[in-house]
């Protein structure tokens, strides 16, 4: 049985960490707004404030890590270039970055992603490689890559400068919500390697200590649930399926998951069916377009998985890229 140490000091990323990545990408991301909407209060009977990441660059998140990341590349690591693997958003994020700093990028993706993200990691100039996520092994096949080029492999999650990049979400909103005089029960963020909530939860959990922190997870995914009951890495079963497309990782990450174990307050799972009606709240209260796997922890609002009564609550809204059919079909859900 693998040992799992929960022991901070050893974890692979530090509050210390993501302040200074944030001060690395600074110049190079938005500072995503903290929205809030009486229509939304109304409705959960509690305080929500939404930290829109779906207004990032490239739409999502990801592109805070991709940014830490490769702004650390050595000059020769950036002639040989970067390779990563991703559903979607940090296919987009890595490929956008690589295109400002003149850093050739390969990207694998499954032949299932959204068109939008498949074509929009091709517009920044990478090399899209596609896979049966079903048969194939997304981190052989960059490894291969690496092998004949030389390319740095820049990982989707399990990586300490991408979490840190990753944690500066957490960062943000903390600073916003104490801006607006405001201590948080509770803050959630989706989670599928782990990457996103671990660095949310490193930088809350040091900056508001009594604040909760959730991951949410879809149906079929909930490996992190799963894996935080039992103390262990869990894998998800075979052949399972969910519209969010960007939350479909088997296993958590092996830096992720010590660091989530430690945190967070438990995982909070959904239904597709909920993750459609966020989706369709997200739009009408808050004006935003939120992709499936963005629009998780306000799905665990709605559907009731946590109690918020008289709370304030923090979601993290991951992304915003989502192919149009999809949307559609969420909005006349």
């Amino acid at each position: 049985m693998t040992t799992i140490s929960t022991t901070p000091d050893v974890f692979a990323v530090s509050l210390s960490d993501i302040q200074q990545a944030h001060e690395r990408i600074r110049p190079h991301i938005v500072r995503t707004p903290l929205l809030e909407s009486a229509a939304l209060n109304d409705l959960l009977g509690a305080r929500i404030l939404v930290k829109a990441e779906s207004l990032q660059n490239t739409g999502a998140f990801k592109f805070r890590g991709a940014c830490n990341r490769l702004l650390q590349l050595s000059p020769s690591q950036k002639q040989a270039g970067v390779v990563a693997f991703s559903s979607g958003n940090h296919a987009l994020a890595t490929s956008a970055v690589a295109r400002t700093l003149g850093v050739p990028a390969s990207i694998i993706m499954p032949a299932d992603a959204p068109k939008a993200k498949i074509e929009g990691a091709r517009a920044n100039g990478a090399n899209v490689i596609l896979y049966d996520r079903l048969k194939d092994d997304r981190e052989a096949i960059g490894a291969e890559i690496a092998g004949k080029t030389g390319a740095v492999i820049v990982p989707p999650y399990d990586d300490p400068d991408i979490m840190a990049g990753q944690g500066t979400v957490g960062l943000e909103l903390v600073e916003q919500a104490q801006a607006l005089g405001v201590t948080l029960d509770a803050v959630i963020a989706a989670s599928s390697g782990g990457g996103l909530v671990a660095g949310v939860a490193t930088a809350v959990k040091a900056l508001s200590p009594q604040t909760a922190v959730y991951a949410g997870e879809p149906a079929g995914f909930d490996e992190l649930a799963r894996s935080l009951a039992s103390g262990q890495p869990e894998s998800n079963a075979p052949g399972a399926q969910s519209i969010c497309d960007a939350l479909q990782v088997v296993r958590p990450g092996k830096l992720t998951f010590p660091i989530n174990l430690h945190f967070l307050a438990g995982s909070l799972v959904v239904s597709d069916d909920d993750v459609r009606r966020a989706m369709k709240i997200a739009y009408q209260h808050l004006k935003l377009v939120v992709e499936p796997g963005g629009a998780v922890p306000l799905a665990a609002l709605l559907a009731g998985k946590l109690d918020v009564t008289g709370k304030t609550i923090a979601v993290v809204l991951s992304g915003g890229n989502v192919d149009a059919a999809m949307f559609v079909d969420a909005l006349t859900a």
